[in-house]
């Protein structure tokens, strides 16, 4: 920089050389920003022309949306620490005063449309797809995994009534239980749709409300729970295919039916006498009166481990078309799906909801598959980059990666530098492998034991007196004492 006329404010006038657009862009808040920007239309984020999103917040549509989603990248961040990484980047930017207070960022969160959100998931899922290639078919056909899980709320009144929590705890004891049914693509991992409800309300039953999304055409895979006859009888009608495992209640005679190889075979089943809750009058009359079904039973042999039976049923009744083979391996993948769970609830902190009412609980959900949706859009494009399965990219890795490269792209002087650590974060995530480990069981087992305090049998509010756990630890001390003997 020359300054000939003005030598002594050349010291000064330096520093705005360098133009204070560096400051926002390079945190690690604005770099997310960038990413997702990349991934998502920019008028997905753009402000209204009017309504509750048209005035000129602080917290705008797209800040408060890409801080929500920053959130949940870092498992239970409160609001404060949200709060203070704004305040950062507007001092840094030397913009107005932002207030130490969580109240406009909690208000602007109450604000974010759940329209918005939604769709966010859904592009993101599509775009993961694209990324992954082919990658989730059957014999050209794309494959949607179905499962359902339960989420843990904060104890409020609000979500009390709308989620109550399991009867069999005691008021003031237990937790609001949300049930969380999800679509899962096969091909990226990502989830395309989810559909709450209570703890009441059956799996079916909220595979009803996402009925409308399935396309013609697809494949729609899940466990025992979806192999029933409405969900085997209503689906070929929408063009939609289902492959689930059999129920317990129902036994399976090969010597009955039409044998389409060793333990393949076709059955007629009757329709119920009586109309399932989960459908009214009218839908139940639209369900045929029998329909043929395929089932099939294979083995899976795990080396110390004990052989074990899997019996499946499939409107696919083709066996030249899907051979057992291709449903065994295609049923075999569904377990790494749901392993998906697995990595929003404990890893990313999904299992225990913060939010105090019903509405926010749900935006929250919709802000963690979000976040998921991201990281699998990054697995993906790692994968297709240098060539990788995408299955054995680690979930946990490629999100302590991300983390930690956005703030190190944060202090990079300009995109070429971005750019390459990029490049460096996607060759490190695809070298980051899970090892090859088939037939692997994974039992819901834990091996630390959690501290040996009581459970409450009152409210907190009203637990004052630590006697009765100094009488329980004596009984269970003398009770080991005793075995021990």
């Amino acid at each position: 920089m020359h300054t000939p006329y003005f030598p002594t404010l050349r010291s000064r006038l330096a520093a705005l050389g360098r133009r204070t657009a560096r400051t926002v862009r390079q945190m690690s808040l604005p770099e997310l920003g960038d990413r997702l920007q990349s991934y998502l239309p920019a008028q997905l984020l753009s402000s209204e022309e009017e309504g509750p999103n048209s005035r000129d917040f602080i917290y705008t549509l797209r800040l408060t949306f890409q801080c929500f989603v920053w959130q949940m990248l870092k498992p239970r961040t409160a609001c404060r620490e949200v709060v203070r990484q704004v305040q950062a980047l507007f001092r840094l930017k030397s913009r107005r005063k932002v207030d130490e207070g969580t109240s406009a960022f909690c208000q602007a969160r109450q604000r974010l449309p759940v329209e918005r959100l939604e769709k966010a998931v859904g592009l993101l899922a599509q775009k993961a797809d694209r990324l992954a290639r082919s990658g989730g078919q059957l014999q050209g056909r794309p494959v949607t995994v179905v499962d359902a899980t339960g989420l843990q709320l904060a104890d409020t009144a609000e979500n009390q009534e709308r989620y109550p929590q399991s009867p069999h705890q005691r008021p003031g004891c237990g937790f609001p239980i949300m049930k969380l049914l999800a679509f899962f693509s096969l091909a990226s991992g990502s989830i395309v749709r989810v559909a709450t409800g209570n703890l009441h309300d059956h799996d079916l039953r909220l595979l009803r409300k996402l009925w409308e999304n399935l396309k013609r055409g697809e494949i729609l895979l899940g466990d025992r729970h979806f192999g029933d006859y409405t969900t085997l009888a209503d689906a070929p009608r929408r063009g939609v295919d289902v492959v689930s495992r059999l129920n317990a209640q129902r036994r399976v005679d090969f010597r009955k039916a039409k044998r389409l190889g060793r333990n393949d075979g076709l059955f007629v089943w009757k329709k119920p006498k009586s109309c399932p809750p989960y459908l009214s009058q009218a839908e139940w009359e639209q369900i045929p009166q029998s329909i043929t079904v395929r089932v099939i039973r294979f083995q899976i042999a795990s080396k110390g481990c004990r052989t074990r039976t899997i019996t499946l049923v499939t409107t696919l009744l083709d066996p030249k078309l899907y051979p057992l083979e291709e449903l065994a391996a295609l049923y075999a993948r569904r377990w790494r799906l749901e392993l998906c769970f697995r990595d929003l609830k404990p890893q990313m902190g999904m299992d225990q909801l913060r939010c105090q009412t019903p509405e926010m609980a749900e935006k929250e959900v919709l802000a963690y598959l979000v976040a998921h949706n991201l990281v699998r859009c990054i697995m993906a494009e790692a994968s297709a980059s240098y060539d990788v399965e995408l299955e054995r990219l680690s979930f946990k890795g490629t999100v302590d990666g991300l983390r930690q490269f956005m703030n190190a792209m944060a202090q990079a002087r300009n995109r070429k530098v971005r750019k390459q650590l990029w490049e460096d974060l996607l060759r490190t995530i695809a070298c980051d492998r899970v090892p090859l480990r088939p037939g692997r069981r994974e039992p819901r087992a834990v091996k630390r034991r959690p501290k040996p305090y009581p459970r409450l049998i009152v409210p907190r509010r009203q637990f004052k007196d630590p006697l009765p756990y100094r009488k329980w630890l004596r009984r269970k001390r003398a009770s080991e004492n005793k075995g021990l003997i």
